[in-house]
């Protein structure tokens, strides 16, 4: 097949990438930097250098690659340096979702794109005062703290838009906690130097991937899934307060500190308070069921322990 991947030097598009072309597909992938076409060329792709905020230029990007699927991975992450500004740290990669986004869908449209398929988050975004472990029917938090109500909105439009696209056939991937080669180092930097405390009673649920998953789960639903939304995670959520620790021991690191939440709410705000206390899990059950998925490291424990330097793979298993 003939897929367009936006955004095809980011985090999975690199793992991404090489799996498309070991696939037999034919794959065009955009970036914003001249000095990575190189770098595309190399993970088996035709590079095309675009700004996703650019329509006109998404529009003539997409009608002369004459893709038959569009792969949504734009983003503008390099790591949060804070909780507190969380909005303003994922401006640029809230526009991508909404603008973005819209740019891209027109395109299919016009370029009779069949199918589209687009990133999103699970786990920080769900109802904190739902179920443990949600699925896709739970909703989305309504009042999320104040400094990622932006960030939940452009979530929002993303999980809305793609879906309705019809006649194009639009999925939605919520990517857990993305781990593993690439993904993870900045983090992981921290905790080795005791700089991510557990808060309170860390009863925080998380929901992780590793990035490998990631890239098998979207090359999955190239071929199959019915429009929506689905929750790509690993097998086990698990609280701040049993994974935090493990992956110190895990990177070698000392034991995670502990931060009374009184002190936790002045250091990181409220999303810092939030993200270690009260977010909730996900449940992969839709995405193993529908898109014939199971992630290769169904467990954090042993992704932690032996898949952090796992390399770029370009098997299709």
């Amino acid at each position: 097949m003939r897929i367009f991947v936006a955004g095809g030097t980011g985090v999975i598009g690199q793992h991404l990438l090489p799996r498309l072309a070991a696939g037999g597909h034919q794959v065009t992938a955009s970036t914003r930097n001249p000095a990575r076409a190189g770098q595309l060329r190399a993970l088996g792709a035709e590079p095309v250098i675009l700004d996703g905020l650019d329509g006109p230029a998404v529009g003539e990007a997409v009608a002369r690659a004459e893709p038959e699927v569009i792969i949504h991975q734009m983003t503008a992450l390099a790591g949060v340096t804070s909780f507190r500004r969380f909005d303003r740290e994922f401006a640029a990669t809230n526009r991508l979702r909404t603008e973005g986004t819209d740019h891209l869908l027109a395109a299919a449209r016009a370029a009779g794109v069949r199918r589209f398929i687009a990133q999103s988050y699970a786990g920080w975004p769900g109802a904190r005062d739902g179920r443990r472990v949600q699925s896709e029917e739970d909703p989305l938090d309504p009042w999320p703290p104040a400094a990622q109500r932006e960030s939940l909105a452009a979530i929002r439009h993303v999980e809305r838009v793609v879906p309705a696209a019809a006649p194009v056939q639009g999925l939605v991937l919520r990517y857990g906690a993305l781990y593993g080669y690439g993904a993870s180092d900045e983090f992981f930097g921290l905790v080795r130097r005791r700089t991510v405390p557990v808060l309170g009673d860390g009863a925080g649920i998380w929901s992780f991937l590793h990035v490998s998953d990631a890239a098998s789960a979207t090359a999955a639903a190239v071929h199959r899934g019915q429009p929506g939304v689905y929750n790509v995670v690993d097998d086990e959520p698990a609280t701040v307060a049993e994974w935090l620790p493990f992956l110190a021991r895990a990177l070698g690191a000392k034991p995670p500190r502990r931060m009374p939440l009184w002190l936790g709410r002045l250091a990181a705000g409220e999303v810092g308070v939030s993200m270690m206390t009260q977010i909730r899990g996900c449940s992969n059950a839709k995405a193993r069921r529908e898109l014939g998925w199971q992630p290769a490291w169904p467990s954090w424990r042993e992704g932690f322990a032996r898949g952090l330097a796992t390399p770029v793979q370009a098997d299709v298993s």
